[in-house]
């Protein structure tokens, strides 16, 4: 029987994986009715993956990584401009 730890793991790696799958059908889609509907249950699903993540931080299920120093972040701003 699965525990609530294991389905609210379950959705979240599900609702991750159509967030990807959006990106790919956006970038393709070249009717902007379907692009923009697209659009619209990727943001859905970007609100509903928070919602699942959210629970999962308060009932303990989901740790996230420690946050990133401010030289980390200013080193990967610096790679990231450096790059365009």
């Amino acid at each position: 029987m699965f525990q609530d730890k294991d389905m609210v793991s379950d959705y979240l790696a599900g609702l991750n994986a159509s967030l990807t799958a959006y990106a790919g059908f956006i970038n393709e889609s070249n009717n902007s009715e379907l692009r923009q509907q697209l659009i619209q249950l990727r943001n859905q699903d970007e609100a509903r993956q928070r919602t699942v993540y959210n629970y999962a931080l308060e009932k303990g299920y989901y740790k996230p990584a420690a946050p990133a120093s401010p030289d980390v972040i200013q080193q990967f701003k610096s790679e990231l401009t450096s790059n365009q």
